[in-house]
């Protein structure tokens, strides 16, 4: 699939949480560079942020978007900072803190600015221009739900008496991380994201192969040998590489082997230029 396929993907294939009308907002906020005004809904939901664990539990859910946003533990739905800021951008969801403080934009632009959560300004910008495509995006290898909570002893698990509910908070933290590097390698020892297409059928219980995964490159792209082993890993399912290059806000979002398209130029909100 080239990029251009994927900006066009937008008319008339764009999940139901997002409508033509957010998508041409969202892309205007991403070419003007500013902090994005919030923008007043009339369904807001809530969710208070949790430190430790790196997660917002959501605590009031109002709208659609919750079948295709957050993972669900113990009847309970978790956001990822990337999909707690990508709400919160689009006033769709207000973060609080442990004290029922309102959290702000600038807040959780700081947030993601220093790398807490397994969140960097890469992995954001990937995951809010193909979020704003109308893509289902989850982070790779995190299960979007467990069916049998009681009896997980893995990542994948919240809950439980104290002990085990700090384990869990902690794996669960570390599992999210997606700024881990393997050796030299100029990406990621895994991929950022899970993708799948816009679907109105998609069920957290049985989500399905993604369509492709999307991985975070760093200065230069990946080498044959690389992919190669990447190839390998991913067990068939598509590759495609994100690329944001520091101070000029540079994005590429390339297929394996059609690595020299152009480039799409965005900045990022709330960030100035550190060249």
């Amino acid at each position: 699939m080239e990029v251009e396929a994927w900006e066009s993907s937008s008319d008339g294939t764009a999940d139901s949480e997002v409508d033509l009308q957010d998508i041409e907002d969202d892309e205007h906020l991403c070419m003007s560079g500013s902090i994005p005004k919030l923008q007043f809904r009339k369904d807001v939901s809530k969710a208070r942020w949790d430190v430790e664990m790196g997660m917002a539990e959501v605590i009031e859910k109002k709208g659609g978007m919750w079948t295709t946003t957050g993972i669900v533990r113990r009847s309970k739905v978790y956001c990822s900072i990337e999909e707690t800021l990508f709400l919160a951008e689009r006033g769709a969801l207000i973060l609080f803190d442990i004290n029922d403080m309102v959290l702000s934009l600038k807040d959780m632009y700081e947030m993601v600015a220093e790398g807490r959560s397994g969140c960097s300004w890469d992995s954001f910008e990937a995951y809010r221009h193909l979020k704003s495509l109308g893509y289902i995006i989850g982070r790779h290898g995190v299960n979007w739900s467990v069916k049998n909570d009681k009896i997980c002893s893995s990542s994948t698990c919240i809950g439980g008496t104290e002990e085990s509910s700090r384990i869990s908070s902690t794996e669960m933290k570390e599992d999210f991380s997606i700024t881990n590097h393997l050796g030299d390698m100029q990406i990621n020892e895994k991929p950022a994201f899970d993708v799948y297409l816009p679907n109105s059928k998609f069920r957290k219980s049985s989500p399905g192969e993604p369509n492709f995964m999307v991985y975070l490159t760093r200065d230069n792209p990946p080498s044959k040998a690389e992919i190669e082993s990447l190839e390998r890993s991913c067990k068939g399912v598509p590759l495609k590489f994100c690329h944001v290059e520091h101070g000029r806000g540079y994005k590429n979002l390339h297929p394996v082997r059609t690595m020299r398209s152009p480039p799409r130029r965005l900045r990022h909100p709330g960030l100035t230029d550190r060249s």
